[in-house]
Parts: structure tokens; C-alpha cells; sequence
């Protein structure tokens, strides 16, 4: 069965970095769409990156030039590097992956089904 564990999240000042990496296993259909969504308190899922089995990718424009999702498919990982991070950034972050069309993070977010137990990502002023 598809399972999906993130690490790396933390608190970071606004202007930091951080890096979120996701191991995947129980799925080997290339045909999976992979990426993430968010969750900040008392609001949405947002979903902000995925990327297509031929490593297009495609953001939300919320994180769209500081955010950068990639995957390494022989250590089966997905990994989203977030570059000068904003207060507004800060939410619990999910990694997600399923068959779904278009591969794009809102239609991951609304229609998925697997996704992992989050990180905590909090960014300070």
C-alpha cells in the first residue's frame, strides 16, 4: 500500500530556508502525480507544487519563484525546497500523490488520496 513520511520540517526566521523531503514506497505506477499541499490553522488546503512522472512541474502562485519541488526516483523521494520563507508560509505541510489529470496541486489536493502525516513549518518575523 502507498505510504508517503515527510521530514524536515522546523521553525525558521522569515527570509530563511528550509527543505521538506517525502519517502515514497507502495506505488510504482508512473503515472502518479506527486506534490504537496498546506494547511494553516482555520484555513483551506492549499495546494502549492506538484510534479508529473516526465518532471514537469507546476506551482501555486503563493510560493511560485521560492519554492522548488524535485524527486529522485531511485531513493524514492520527493522533496520541496522552500527559499525565502514568509510569515505566511507558515502551516503544516503534506506530501500527496495519486492518478491524477491534469497533474497540477490543486487537482493533487482536492482529488488525492494518500498523502502523508505532515511537518510542522512555522516562519517567524
Amino acid at each position: 500500500h502507498v505510504q508517503l513520511v515527510e521530514s524536515g520540517g522546523g521553525s525558521v526566521q522569515a527570509g530563511g530556508s528550509l527543505r521538506l523531503t517525502c519517502a515514497t514506497s507502495g506505488y510504482t505506477d508512473t503515472n502518479f502525480c506527486e506534490g504537496w499541499f498546506r494547511q494553516a490553522p482555520g484555513k483551506e488546503r492549499e495546494g502549492i507544487a506538484a510534479i508529473n512522472n516526465d518532471g514537469s512541474t507546476t506551482y501555486a502562485d503563493s510560493v511560485k519563484g521560492r519554492f522548488t519541488i524535485s524527486k529522485d526516483g531511485a531513493k524514492n523521494t520527493l522533496s520541496l525546497q522552500m527559499d525565502r520563507l514568509e510569515t505566511e508560509d507558515t502551516a503544516m505541510y503534506y506530501c500527496a500523490v495519486d492518478r491524477v489529470i491534469p497533474c497540477d496541486p490543486v487537482a493533487l489536493t482536492l482529488t488525492g488520496n494518500y498523502w502523508g502525516q505532515g511537518q510542522q513549518v512555522t516562519v517567524s518575523s
